[in-house]
Parts: C-alpha cells; sequence; structure tokens
C-alpha cells in the first residue's frame, strides 16, 4: 500500500529527475558550441552622411557593431599621416575597425591614382570604386602594383556603367582576381535582379556587401528597414553560408538618414535574428 510518505518521496524524485534531466541535455548542447559565421556585421559609412564621427562611432556602439566601410566626409581625401592615425585611435576607442575605403567614383585615370593612394595610406586592403569601363586594363595594372582589392559598385537601374551585379561580373570576369565586386543587393533588387541566386552565381568575386531591403523590385523601390522590404533576408543569409562568403556585411541605411538610428537598431536586431534562427 502507498502511504502518504512514499508518494511525497515519488513526487519528490519525479520533481528531481524533471529538473535533472533537461539540465543534463542542455549541458550536452552548451558543448556543442554554436559555429561562427565567416561573414561580419558592419556598418557602411554613407549611412552616417549627416553625422560626424563621434556621432557616428557612438550610434555603432549602441547597436554593438564593429566594422566600419570609410567615406571620405569622415576621413577627407587629403588627410596627412598624422590626420589618418588619430582617425584610427578614434576607431579603437570605440572598439571599430575601418576594413574599407569608399565608395569613390573614379572618372579619370587620376582619379584611380589618387584612390589606391588613399586606400594605401589609409592603411586598408580593400577599396570601393565605380571606374569608367574604359580605365578598367588601367585599374587592373594599380591593383597589382598596389596588391589593394578592388570591390566595384552596383548602383541600379539609374546606372549605366554597373546597375547589376552581371554587368559588373561580366565586364571583370577575366581581369584580376583582386577585381571584383562589392555586391549591393538592393540595388540589386531594384534592377529586377535576384540577390540570393546572384550572390550564389559571383560570390568568389565579391569582397564587400552593401546589406539592405527595397520596397519594391523597382526603380521607384525605397531602401527600407531591413525585414521590411521583398528581399527574402533568410534565405540570403543561407545562401551567404552556402557560398563561404567571408567579407563584411556592411548595412547600408538610407532611410530617415537624417534621424537613422532607430532603423539601423532595428535592421542589425534583425539580421542577427535571422541569423541565430537559421543556424
Amino acid at each position: 500500500m502507498t502511504t502518504r510518505r512514499d508518494f511525497v518521496k515519488k513526487g519528490m524524485a519525479g520533481v528531481l529527475a524533471s529538473s535533472i534531466l533537461p539540465l543534463s541535455y542542455d549541458k550536452t548542447d552548451l558543448l556543442k558550441e554554436k559555429k561562427e559565421d565567416a561573414f561580419k556585421l558592419g556598418i557602411a559609412g554613407y549611412s552616417f552622411l549627416h553625422f560626424k564621427l563621434d556621432e557616428s562611432l557612438a550610434m555603432m556602439q549602441k547597436v554593438d557593431v564593429h566594422y566600419l566601410c570609410i567615406k571620405d566626409f569622415h576621413l577627407p581625401y587629403k588627410s596627412t599621416a598624422d590626420e589618418i592615425s588619430a582617425f584610427h585611435a578614434r576607431l579603437k576607442e570605440s572598439g571599430v575597425t575601418g576594413y574599407a575605403v569608399g565608395p569613390i567614383y573614379t572618372k579619370t585615370q587620376q582619379d584611380i591614382d589618387n584612390a589606391f593612394d588613399y586606400a594605401k595610406r589609409v592603411g586598408v586592403k580593400l577599396l570601393i570604386g565605380i571606374p569608367n569601363h574604359e580605365d578598367l586594363p588601367y585599374l587592373e595594372k594599380k591593383v597589382k602594383e598596389y596588391d589593394i582589392r578592388f570591390g566595384i559598385h552596383n548602383h541600379g537601374p539609374e546606372d549605366k556603367l554597373y546597375p547589376n551585379a552581371a554587368s559588373v561580373y561580366s565586364k571583370i570576369k577575366d581581369m584580376d582576381p583582386r577585381i571584383g565586386l562589392c555586391f549591393d543587393m538592393g540595388h540589386n533588387k531594384r534592377d529586377n535582379q535576384d540577390p540570393v541566386a546572384d550572390l550564389g552565381k559571383y560570390s568568389k568575386r565579391i569582397f564587400d556587401m552593401h546589406l539592405k531591403n527595397v520596397s519594391a523590385a523597382t526603380k521607384d523601390g525605397k531602401t527600407c528597414e531591413l525585414g521590411r522590404g521583398v528581399i527574402d533576408i533568410p534565405a540570403f543569409v543561407k545562401m551567404l553560408r552556402k557560398s563561404g562568403y567571408n567579407g563584411v556585411c556592411s548595412l547600408e541605411y538610407e532611410k530617415d538618414m537624417k534621424d537613422p538610428l532607430a532603423g539601423i537598431a532595428e535592421s542589425v536586431g534583425y539580421f542577427r535574428g535571422v541569423c541565430d534562427a537559421t543556424k
């Protein structure tokens, strides 16, 4: 016969078992560390067009992002060695690394010379730019001379040079492998292209990425918070992993540019949430 004491003992044993078993499973799961993604999250400097460097870095600290593509309004092209050193020191204080410069429009060969000189003095190994088609052979010479990679940025249907990823790749596919793409997935979509498929096609020549979403796959599409547009971000993240992309995904937030923090924070949180949910 089961006494009240036996019942209590069995009940306590059941509670103890139910508390111990999940813990043991959790412990096993914890031992299986989540694999870190090869790609990193950054912010494209253009997102901070209306803000000084200190204000921009303060926003980056608030959203816990540590990679910045440097724009000239934060570090002018004619900066001295001392000014460049002070710039990097300020980034370091905020836990931020300036990993690339640009985008820089290069209309002449002299512009290309100046851009490479700037990148070398800044101390980065990646330059984002938009060269004329006829200057691509000269660009190839400079890439070899400086050993700095050059990512050509696509700018959507208004851009007669490079509207989408395919238009860049078709021009550079047989050139030095240090010439590649800065893949703007939003502008690619605005040109009615498939950013997920194009990431898979051209990933080996994609050196940098402008992470964004847009409201429509048309010329009139506007950039928006990352989770609110027509690009399938979970599918895009899966393709980032499948393709082995190991560069920076730099959020380029162009909505509410005079008051961008809320949209940047929402986009960063969404991207991280998608990354966690799809592992």
